[in-house]
This record gives structure tokens, C-alpha cells and sequence, in this order.
């Protein structure tokens, strides 16, 4: 990559405005190699640049690739209006950089969550026409019956919906656990389709999108981490 000024490149990982970051460089608040830089001038290649701000390390990432176990309790928005955004569990920088959620997850709702910076990855991961399969393990509120599972899988009709829809698979965990996979991503569609077949959802977590498996990822609730590169290439993204 081409050497870029220091102020630019924190600009980038978003450690503020240029006037912001100039300033932390002034200040001697960052430094590149163990050594403290104070001319905002100086200029790096950013590929592969570690430094440090308030001695708290970092790597330049041109984008972000980030997955979180998502606790319940948080809302899947820039601008939350009734519990606090999963934003909050980042650091301040994230949000700098316009980090955002792929899709969303309701605010009672649990498990894996990807989030990004980089619109290409969300608009791809998102998108219908990838047909993206996604599990869920929904607690319901009464037993879990064979008619239930095969409701579910031969199709469930929902409101405002021109077509019943219908899970990929669908297993009886336990007397109350199912595990539901769908391609698609209709409003509270794993509550809806359980209550349009007769039960109700008393809690929900996401266990899977594609073959990235949350057991997997060795994250307790609240935890995030970077993507790796083979995960990023399970998703489709290399």
C-alpha cells in the first residue's frame, strides 16, 4: 500500500477527525515500533502497521470482520431507542468507522452475529439471492411435537406473507428445543412461523450462520472477536 500520514491512517482505524487524531499524535499518545511519534506528518505504509494508542496495541485493518455472541438485552442499532446497541461492546473506534451489524437480531434474541465496516461484505451476507442458511435453537413454551417439526417443514403461512414459508431443516432438540434453519429473513420469522404453527417462543438464539458454528467459536456472551480468514472463506469471503 501506498505510505500514508499518521493522522490519516488513525482517521481510518477511527480514532477520531483528522483534527482529533493530530492532536493524540501531538500529544504523544500514540506511538509506531515502541517509539512515540509526535508529527502527525510522518508517514507509513499501513500494511501490517502495528501501533499503539494509549498504549493499548492495534493493527491497521482496512476493514473490520468482527462476530459477536450477542447477550440478550441489546438492540442491533446505531441509534437504540429502548436498550443499549451492541455497539456499546466494542470499542469506541467501531463505531468511528461506521461498523454496523449484518442483519439483525431482536433485542431479546441470542448468539452469533457478524458485523463489518465494510458495506460490500454486509450487503453480500445480507442479501436474499445468497440464500445464506442460518440456525436457530428456539426454547418453546409448550412440548415440542412431531407435528410441530413437520408444520414447519412442509410450510407455515404468515401474515402479510403471499407464500407459507418453510424451514431447511428442522429437529426436536429436547422436549422443549427445536432447531430451525431458514434461508430467508422475514421480520421475527422464527417466533412468527412457531406461533403460526401452533407453539410459542420463549427464548431464541442464533447458532449458526452457514457452516460458522457459535460452539465454535469459543465466545461467551458479550464476547467478540475478529473473523479469521478461514472463516471469512467459509462465509464466502476471501
Amino acid at each position: 500500500m501506498k505510505k500514508t500520514s499518521l493522522d490519516r491512517i488513525l482517521q481510518s482505524q477511527g480514532f477520531g477527525s483528522r483534527k482529533g487524531c493530530r492532536e493524540l499524535i501531538e500529544e504523544g499518545e500514540v506511538s509506531v515500533g515502541g517509539e512515540v511519534v509526535t508529527n502527525w506528518r510522518t508517514e507509513f505504509d499501513p500494511e501490517g502497521l502495528t501501533f499503539t494508542v494509549f498504549d493499548e496495541e492495534w493493527e491497521f485493518r482496512e476493514h473490520v470482520y468482527l462476530v459477536l455472541n450477542k447477550p440478550a438485552g441489546y438492540e442491533c442499532s446505531r441509534k437504540p431507542s429502548s436498550h443499549p446497541g451492541v455497539l456499546s461492546l466494542f470499542p469506541e473506534n467501531f463505531e468511528w468507522r461506521d461498523v454496523q451489524t449484518v442483519g439483525r437480531l431482536d433485542h431479546d434474541t441470542t448468539g452469533l452475529l457478524l458485523l463489518s465496516d465494510d458495506g460490500a461484505f454486509i450487503h453480500a451476507q445480507s442479501s436474499p439471492k445468497r440464500h445464506q442458511p442460518k440456525t436457530y435453537v428456539a426454547t418453546t413454551a409448550e412440548p415440542v411435537s412431531d407435528k410441530l417439526v413437520a408444520a414447519l417443514l412442509a410450510g407455515v403461512k404468515l401474515h402479510d406473507e403471499p407464500a407459507p414459508l418453510a424451514a431447511l431443516a428442522c429437529r426436536k432438540l429436547d422436549d422443549n428445543r427445536i432447531e430451525i434453519v431458514l434461508d430467508q429473513g422475514k421480520y421475527h420469522q422464527v417466533k412468527r412461523m412457531l406461533a403460526a404453527a401452533g407453539n410459542h417462543c420463549a427464548a431464541l438464539t442464533r447458532s449458526a450462520i452457514g457452516p460458522v458454528q457459535l460452539a465454535d467459536l469459543n465466545l461467551e456472551e458479550g464476547e467478540w472477536r475478529y473473523l479469521t480468514t478461514e472463516e471469512l472463506a467459509l462465509l464466502g469471503w476471501e
